[in-house]
Parts: structure tokens; C-alpha cells; sequence
């Protein structure tokens, strides 16, 4: 055999085994498919090997730093503003509410909280009534407030709410930029919405020119917020209509019974959102759309004439106009309302529900034409009947700008 005839070989020999290894995964899945056609193999059926895409991994459950001691629909984050803003986070936390937070430029107004852990002083020595001067502070640390609310709430975070006094230095002058910061944080860490919740204290008619004219100037800011869909629900607690509300009311508990009047009213629709109810649930997506209507007030009345027909529906016009935790808005233009009626087991079993529907109706012609009202009725522990309110979506509040206007002798 000359050298061509066994190049010639070992080249058939090299095709051959070539070949021989194409067949073998053909052959496969040949067996394969044939397993999976044959009835006798004692499974109904014998999968082949199909590539099949893996899922992908389940996301990472968000830290929930700081975890409420209440039972809530909502996982709400507050910030307080100054030394007011800061009173009303401190008072979120007495209900059970633990992602908190406070800021100031004075460190002498945060040593005075004393339930809120999370502190940080941005200035020092205060901002003296000049809204400016806190505004300038908080934009030099932006990133170290950010980090500071990333650190306080972890991300297990639905909405955060700004609480700040309208009136004084350091919360007037830093509530905007919270509001941007907060937002940032929300998108960030993928909250359920971008929206920005702020409870804005303002003043008592007594507290001067300069407060009163600072109040205008935050409330006409952060109206425009509210306008670009960027903070709801923007809560308004008027000191002044407390002050009416509660007359004779001593200095030492005022402003506790001020914020705490607020903060429990707000606590106990995101409370009642989480649980059950026998009769009539307000539940969490009820909540949620009050929440997201803009301006919001609350309010809160104790039905003592519940056997008549039309004791409820007095009750209900007589809380609208009187006991409502803010003055000089238009209740009438507002477009949704949360309704709960709680009352002692022995009334719910007396009340007849025709009493009921009637101080519901009430709402529906109280506020303006194609309002929604989200109903709730449940079985308390106390043996009266009360109605709590939050009226929502109501428009510019142009009086109570024309009040603080005039007192802060803007005209």
C-alpha cells in the first residue's frame, strides 16, 4: 500500500467516525421522543428534554427598619420640620408608628424631642423665623438628609409624610425641599406611589405678623405641589380652629392636644383600613384613594341622638361646619370622603340602618356633584356612637390664604 492509498484510508476512517458521533445525540433524542410516545412506561406522561427558561429570582423582600407597633393598612415614614414638625412626628410615635425621623438647625429644639431617636441638626444656632436661611442649610446637606432618611426608615416605606410648622424658620424653609428629597427617596426605593403626604401645622392668630406672613408664603408653595400632583395628601391642622375647638384650654397641653387631635384622627382610618368589620369594611384601597385627592381634613363628632331618623344627619351637618380640624376651606368643593361610623355593640343593635343611610346621603349632597364616599360602620369598645370624617379633594383653600394674608400684613 503506496502513501496515497493510506492517506485515503485514515481520511474514510476520520469521516467515518465523524458521522458515527453526529448520530449519537440524534439517536438520543430520537429515544427520548420515543419514550415520551410509549404508553407502557407505567406515567401517564414521559417528558423529553425541552430546554425549559428558569424563572427569575424572586425580589428581595424590602427591609422593613423600624417595624410599626400598630396595625395599619399603610407603612407610613414621617419627618418632622423644626421644632413644630418635630412635635407632630413625636406624636405618631405615642400611636405605635416607628419609621421617624427629625430635623432642625438648632440643636437646643430637637434635645426637647424625646420619643424619636433619628435626629439631625443641619444648622446652628436656629434659622430665627427665616425660612431662607433653612433653605440654604438643607440644600448644602441634601445628601446627608437623604442618607439620614434612608438610615430611619429602611424600604419598607408605602408613603413618607413631611410634618412642619408653616410659620416658623426651619420648617417653613425646608419643607419644599423635603418634599423633593422625600420623593426622590420613594422613587428610589420603589414605593407604591410617588406621591409626597404633608401635614402642615398653622398658626394661632396670636403668634404675629411674621408668623402668619411666613404661613401664607409656605401654604401658597406648597399648594403649588399639591397642584402638580407631587404632595397628597396635603393635611392641614389649624391651630386656631383647635384653639376654638378647645377654649380654655391650658398652655402646658395645647400643642399636644393640637397635634395629637390631628395625628389620631389620621392614625385611626389607616388603622380601621386593616381590619375587618361585621358590618361595613373601609378598607385599604378606600383609604388610598382619599389619600391621594389632595387636600384633606378631618374631623370627628359623638352622636348622642342616634334613635331618630334624622339625629345622625344633624350630627353630620353640625361636624362639617364646626368641628372640622381646619377653617377657611370650601368643604363643599371637595370630591371624596371617608366615613366611619364606630359605635358600642348594644347601639349597633338598636340603630336602625335607615338612620344610617340617611347621614350617609348627608355627604353625598354636602360635597360636590359625582363625589365617591368609602363607608365603613364597626363595633367598638366604647358604648357610644361616633362619626369620623376625612374630606378629600377639596380645592384651594382661598380664605384661609386670605386670612393669614391679612394677619400677616401682606395686603
Amino acid at each position: 500500500m503506496n502513501e496515497d492509498d493510506r492517506w485515503n484510508k485514515r481520511r474514510e476512517e476520520s469521516l467515518q467516525r465523524q458521522q458515527e458521533s453526529a448520530q449519537e445525540p440524534q439517536q438520543a433524542q430520537v429515544d427520548d421522543l420515543t419514550s415520551y410516545m410509549n404508553p407502557d412506561m407505567g406515567v401517564d406522561i414521559s417528558m423529553p428534554e425541552i430546554p425549559v427558561p428558569m424563572p427569575p429570582p424572586a425580589a428581595a423582600e424590602k427591609e422593613d427598619k423600624n417595624k410599626d407597633t400598630c396595625d395599619v393598612a399603610f407603612n407610613f415614614a414621617f419627618i418632622g420640620a423644626g421644632q413644630g414638625g418635630s412635635r407632630l412626628a413625636e406624636s405618631f410615635s405615642k400611636l405605635g408608628y416607628k419609621k421617624l425621623a427629625v430635623l432642625n438647625t438648632a440643636q437646643q429644639d430637637l434635645n426637647t424631642i424625646k420619643l424619636v431617636s433619628n435626629k439631625l441638626c443641619i444648622g446652628d444656632g436656629g434659622a430665627g423665623k427665616n425660612p431662607d436661611v433653612a433653605e440654604k442649610l438643607f440644600v448644602d446637606r441634601k445628601e446627608d438628609v437623604l442618607d439620614f432618611m434612608y438610615d430611619s426608615f429602611g424600604e419598607a416605606v408605602d408613603r413618607i409624610f413631611v410634618c412642619a410648622g408653616a410659620g416658623g424658620g426651619s420648617g417653613a424653609g425646608t419643607l419644599c425641599p423635603l418634599i423633593e428629597t422625600a420623593q426622590e427617596m420613594q422613587r428610589g426605593i420603589k414605593s407604591p406611589t410617588d406621591k409626597v403626604g404633608v401635614v402642615l401645622a398653622l398658626p394661632k392668630h396670636s403668634e404675629g405678623k411674621k408668623v402668619n406672613a411666613n404661613a401664607y408664603a409656605t401654604l401658597v408653595k406648597v399648594w403649588d405641589y399639591v397642584e402638580r400632583g407631587v404632595v397628597s395628601p396635603l393635611v392641614i391642622l389649624d391651630n386656631e380652629k383647635i384653639n376654638s375647638l378647645y377654649p380654655g384650654l391650658p398652655v402646658g397641653p395645647f400643642w399636644e392636644t393640637a397635634n395629637m387631635s390631628i395625628a389620631g384622627l389620621f392614625h385611626l382610618f389607616n388603622h380601621t383600613a386593616s381590619k375587618d368589620s361585621t358590618y361595613s369594611a373601609f378598607d385599604s384601597n378606600d383609604y388610598k384613594q382619599v389619600l391621594d385627592t389632595g387636600l384633606i381634613v378631618f374631623g370627628a363628632a359623638t352622636v348622642d341622638d342616634w334613635k331618630t331618623p334624622s339625629g345622625i344627619s344633624k350630627t353630620v351637618r353640625d361636624n362639617l361646619k364646626n368641628n372640622m380640624l381646619s377653617g377657611g376651606v370650601d368643604l363643599g368643593t371637595g370630591n371624596s370622603a371617608g366615613v366611619v361610623i364606630i359605635g358600642g355593640q348594644q347601639i349597633l343593635n338598636e340603630l336602625p340602618q335607615q338612620n344610617l343611610d340617611r347621614a350617609f346621603d348627608q355627604f353625598s349632597r354636602i360635597l360636590q356633584k359625582g363625589s365617591v364616599v368609602h363607608r365603613g360602620i364597626y363595633s367598638g369598645n366604647k358604648p357610644d356612637l361616633t362619626v369620623y370624617t376625612a374630606i378629600g379633594g377639596i380645592q384651594k383653600p382661598h380664605a384661609k390664604l386670605e386670612e393669614l394674608k391679612k394677619l400677616g400684613d401682606l395686603d
